[in-house]
């Protein structure tokens, strides 16, 4: 049994892992007036994992973060079979960072401001109380904080439920360098149908930094994740098509990303919010959830200004029952994927595709993408969704 000692010390805000999302939120904090008298404490493990990673998003032109981009591109492709859809993105670009020169450039940030704390230290559990919310730590260490930010993510939470099905996607990726130049430079290949499907949803993703260098992952959209030695089989049949030269792997990825339309928002307390994947802030039908991450934690700093109740700062809309639709298809018939979201590019324009997944088309531009795929298993999971319940 963990004894712990008193409180140590008192904050106004606490944000638990210093990811994507908790340092997001913390850097928003630093820009507003706001906050700067307010002490604000980053609870982190401080391992390095948050260091092996990229963050890839599209945004409309110059970004906020441009300066930490490892490469950008202006067009992709999709592949389907024997065809290949080539899309111009303006207005949006596709960018590209490194989980090293993101963390490395906020935590000297963060370094700036005195009323910021960062301390390495394993959360165990949050317990709310008179004051606020007490955070009880694995070194025994308390600290008091009047909110609470919350990063940690239950997986097995999620999957215990079964109203909402529960996707993954996961992946394994190899930053390679090639002999020969065998990439295409300028064109990332978003999703490479070509690859035998399995009864899933299968993909190659390649982002080509130049002619002899890219990340080659190999993605699923699916129920459960593969053995490690599938993952790599994959990208060296798919390396072999491309060259027969030599090549080396400079460095390797992985992840599993949680596909689900669990309200996860509703966990939100009067004191304890949870945020990143950990609070919905995860894409569901596509798995992004970087520059979902930005925008939120824009947002909630601004909310937090307002001084509401931390419940009132987030509400499912259109687009959590679009993404739903899509889930319920593929989660009984995974097989479909490939050619759902080749009909998407086939059919319609990069620019509406990508403004409908950054949720911010009308009504009319909705429709406009949802009638480019056929219509008949998204009425079907709908009418299954008036009988469930949403």
């Amino acid at each position: 049994m963990c004894i712990f000692t008193t409180v140590q010390e008192k904050f106004d805000y606490t944000i638990i892992g210093a990811g994507a999302a908790g340092t997001l939120l913390a850097y928003e904090m630093t820009k507003n007036p706001f906050f700067s008298q307010k002490r604000i404490l980053i609870l982190d493990r401080g391992d390095d994992q948050r260091l092996d990673r990229t963050w890839s998003y599209w945004e409309r032109g110059d970004g906020e973060l441009d300066h930490l981009l490892l490469h950008q591109w202006s067009q992709f492709e999709v592949a389907f079979k024997q065809k290949r859809y080539l899309h111009r993105m303006h207005p949006y670009r596709y960018k590209t960072i490194e989980g090293t020169a993101f963390h490395q450039y906020f935590d000297a940030e963060f370094l700036k401001h005195k009323n910021i704390l960062i301390r390495h230290e394993e959360v165990q559990d949050c317990v709310e109380n008179e004051l606020g919310v007490a955070i009880h730590c694995q070194s025994k260490n308390v600290y008091q904080s009047t909110f609470v930010f919350d990063s940690r993510f239950n997986y097995p939470e999620l999957k215990s439920q079964t109203k909402y099905p529960v996707l993954q996607q996961h992946f394994i990726g190899w930053f390679v360098e090639t002999e020969e130049d065998v990439f295409d430079e300028l064109t990332p290949k978003f999703m490479d149908f070509t690859v035998e499907q399995k009864g899933n949803t299968r993909f190659m993703y390649v982002l080509p930094f130049s002619k002899n260098k890219a990340l080659v992952e190999y993605t699923l959209f699916s129920a459960e994740p593969l053995s490690k030695k599938e993952y790599e089989d994959e990208i060296v049949s798919y390396l072999k098509e491309m060259t027969s030269g030599p090549y080396k792997v400079i460095q390797m990825e992985s992840g599993n990303i949680p596909m689900c339309c669990y309200p996860l928002w509703k966990k939100t307390t009067s004191k304890i919010m949870p945020i990143g994947m950990a609070g919905g802030w995860t894409k569901a039908s596509t798995g992004y959830t970087f520059k979902s991450s930005q925008e939120k934690a824009k947002a909630l700093a601004l909310f937090l200004t307002q001084e509401k109740d931390l419940k009132d700062f987030y509400s499912a809309g259109k687009f959590w029952i679009y993404d739903m639709l899509l889930l319920d298809i593929l989660f009984r018939s995974n097989e479909k994927g490939a050619a759902i979201f080749t009909s998407l590019f086939k059919r319609r324009k990069a620019p509406l595709i990508l403004k409908f997944l950054e949720e911010k088309t009308s009504f009319a531009e909705d429709v406009m993408v949802m009638a480019a795929p056929r219509p008949w298993p998204f009425i079907k999971a709908l009418l299954g969704r008036v009988f469930s319940g949403f």
